[in-house]
């Protein structure tokens, strides 16, 4: 578990297990009751209508039943004898839960260490599973188990840190169960969605709520696009998924703010419209090889544009001729309004292409063409 300070006294938590475990106390505010000396004027009030969306789903037993056999748990652990140092001991969170026995048993039984748990989903039915990075991260033996309890060894395919993004695979017998993606960018504030998972090693469980918010940026990486879902989900519920009412996944479980470690209803989930084509990369070369242009930016020059305030000295920005001070406007035609609007605009763009960066050099506008480079692993600029 990794905590993250995202928000003002109140930690972010990545989802896998182990991570901080308790419960919250719940307070009841007292009975309210209205002055008798004021009585509303009905004239301030529009005349009732009827309401502009129905009723939810009565029950959501149908849609578990479609999807849930696609959901999967995910044990990781390391092989003790290619790990050094002492053997370390259980986590607070796992204490107490469903996960210390299976932990325990599997330390005497095959000498391993285990790190921790969390979720996932099978998009095909050759046992293909997508998860998150943290999740997977780090282990020497991944084990996934089925909805009905049978577990099969997995390697990993790829994984890409900046969105918390892997993939990796199972091969079984027989064709596996497998959803399919929704288009996250239907999703409207509001909607319905239901989300899935292992929390606290519970088991596969379910819970509901809606779309709290889009588009929110909560400090992970350069790329934070998550929907706020209100939905609970709690720590080892990272990497599930969470579906629309069509039984499509819309988002993938990947953070909360708690100040507890439980669900206090703020959950992140990462849309599907970034999460597939993160996938299929994946899918075909294990790592993500993104565009970089070599330049440190800053915000605050209104909607017009983000202000170079640092240049890589071998980078392709130097080698286009950009200063410090220039603001870049647009990347082709895509206007640019702020930093991270560049970013993943220059990351979309394939290594070694070219892109024409238009500019604004003390009141003068130009435009210069530019070869995209790699991205620098460890590089957290554009």
């Amino acid at each position: 578990m990794v905590c993250r300070p995202a928000f003002r006294l109140l930690p972010m938590l990545l989802l896998g297990l182990p991570g901080p475990g308790g419960m919250a106390t719940v307070a009841y505010a007292g009975e309210i009751t209205p002055s008798p000396a004021v009585s509303p004027n009905p004239s301030l009030f529009a005349p009732p209508v009827p309401p502009v969306v129905s009723t939810g789903p009565l029950t959501f037993a149908p849609l578990v039943r479609q999807v849930g056999p696609a959901v999967v748990n995910i044990a990781v652990a390391q092989d003790s004898h290619t790990t050094t140092g002492s053997r370390q001991p259980l986590p607070p969170s796992v204490k107490g839960t469903p996960f210390e026995h299976k932990f325990r048993e599997r330390m005497r039984a095959h000498g391993e260490e285990m790190l921790g748990a969390g979720s996932g989903f099978l998009i095909d039915p050759g046992g293909v599973i997508v998860t998150n990075a943290h999740v997977v991260g780090g282990a020497d033996l991944i084990t996934v188990s089925l909805a009905d309890g049978t577990e099969f060894p997995a390697h990993l395919v790829g994984s890409d840190d900046l969105t918390d993004i892997a993939v990796i695979q199972i091969h079984a017998p027989h064709p596996m169960p497998f959803v399919p993606w929704g288009d996250s960018r239907l999703v409207n504030i509001g909607d319905w969605i239901m989300a899935a998972g292992n929390p606290f090693g519970l088991g596969s469980s379910v819970t509901a709520g809606i779309v709290s918010a889009r588009g929110r940026d909560i400090g992970t990486s350069p790329f934070d696009d998550f929907f706020q879902i209100d939905a609970p989900i709690n720590p080892g519920n990272s990497g599930g998924p969470s579906f629309n009412l069509g039984g499509q996944v819309v988002a993938v479980n990947t953070a909360i703010v708690s100040p507890t470690g439980g669900s206090v209803g703020i959950g992140f989930g990462l849309p599907s419209e970034i999460v597939a084509p993160i996938v299929e990369e994946l899918r075909r070369n294990g790592h993500i090889d993104r565009g970089w242009l070599g330049v440190t930016l800053t915000d605050g020059t209104g909607h017009d544009g983000v202000q170079i305030v640092g240049i890589d000295r071998n980078g392709p920005a130097m080698k286009a001729h950009l200063h410090i001070g220039d603001v870049i406007t647009a990347v082709n035609d895509e206007p640019i309004d702020t930093s991270r609007m560049l970013i993943r605009s220059i990351a979309a763009k394939r290594p070694q292409s070219t892109v024409v960066l238009h500019i604004r050099r003390h009141h003068e506008a130009l435009s210069l063409p530019a070869c995209v480079g790699h991205r620098p692993d460890e590089d957290m600029e554009d």
